[in-house]
């Protein structure tokens, strides 16, 4: 008999067909590739914020949840740089400066939905954002800091400095993962939620690349 795939495999198995459509969006691919410019990056960086913010949020009410609580860590927590980063590209004021897109304020009101009802739901969010943000968003940060000539300003979303081994915590991560106590159903609407997510991921990238025509054409 077959010993029982570990839920963390399950789901990183299930998932990645979706996450390499998400990276592969043409806007995300664009930047990646040098043909993105800095207004394109602060774009993207001011969309992450109305994400995080809602992330983020929703972490402080599920705090104390038994489950939920056991993915929250500090060592996570991004909006202070992304804030940081938007005032140093943009300036003091940049609040003043930007909006969510369609694809964005949808994404919102699903993570403040399931932050307040459902703790599988927010842990889908949250592993498919974070843990993301610990393999591929190294590299990104790395990639836009040589295109932009940026040092830490910047790019702080994507600098954890209280990480040390991001490798190892992602092991952890996924082993609180299998020791989750959901049930095979429960494991299925979490692989589901995550899939939610990357929908929204790519279709944020087709906003942005709209936005970004529209503002060509005007």
């Amino acid at each position: 008999m077959h010993a029982p795939i570990p839920f963390s495999t399950a789901l990183r198995e299930r998932s990645s067909s979706a996450h390499s459509g998400s990276e592969g969006a043409g806007f995300m691919s664009d930047l990646m590739r040098g043909a993105g410019s800095r207004d394109d990056y602060i774009a993207l960086v001011a969309q992450h914020w109305f994400i995080y913010e809602a992330l983020e949020d929703a972490a402080s009410r599920m705090a104390a949840d038994p489950v939920a609580a056991t993915f929250i860590s500090d060592k996570l927590t991004r909006l202070p740089a992304l804030e940081a980063d938007l005032a140093f590209l943009i300036g003091p004021d940049w609040r003043e400066h930007i909006a969510p897109l369609p694809t964005t304020r949808r994404y919102v009101a699903r993570i403040r939905e399931v932050g307040a009802t459902w703790p599988g739901g927010f842990v889908a969010h949250h592993y498919t954002r974070y843990l993301g943000d610990l393999s591929g968003g190294l590299f990104i940060g790395k990639l836009m800091a040589r295109r932009f000539g940026f040092e830490t300003n910047g790019i702080g979303f994507y600098l954890f400095a209280e990480i040390g081994d991001p490798a190892a915590f992602k092991d952890h991560y996924r082993a609180q993962l299998d020791a989750a106590p959901w049930d095979e159903a429960e494991q299925q609407r979490v692989i589901d939620e995550v899939l939610v997510a990357y929908r929204f991921n790519t279709d944020l990238f087709t906003d942005l690349a709209a936005a970004k025509a529209a503002s060509v054409v005007a």
